[in-house]
């Protein structure tokens, strides 16, 4: 589970303005953060099928934001591929 303060510092690394939390862009560096957790949590907790489903579904809403960013701004896509260190 994301900690706030970990939500927050995610939220502020890639906000477009004061006030931003809903934007494309911070949705994906809190999935970003997200996907980490969980990733470390399955590599102790090998058999836990639940947390490995949800992961599966938040790589899936990342990368469908990521498509939706990349048709609506490429200019910001290329710029939160770069500050988060995905592959695309």
């Amino acid at each position: 589970m994301i900690t706030k303060e970990n939500k927050s510092q995610a939220i502020a690394l890639t906000q477009v303005s004061k006030n931003d939390v809903g934007s494309p862009q911070a949705q994906v560096s809190v999935l970003t953060a997200r996907i980490k957790e969980v990733t470390e949590h399955l590599k102790t907790n090998k058999h836990d099928h639940m947390a490995r489903r949800g992961l599966i579904q938040m790589v899936g809403k990342r990368r469908r934001l990521l498509k939706y960013l990349e048709r609506k701004n490429f200019d910001a896509y290329k710029d939160i591929v770069a500050k988060l260190g995905l592959r695309k």
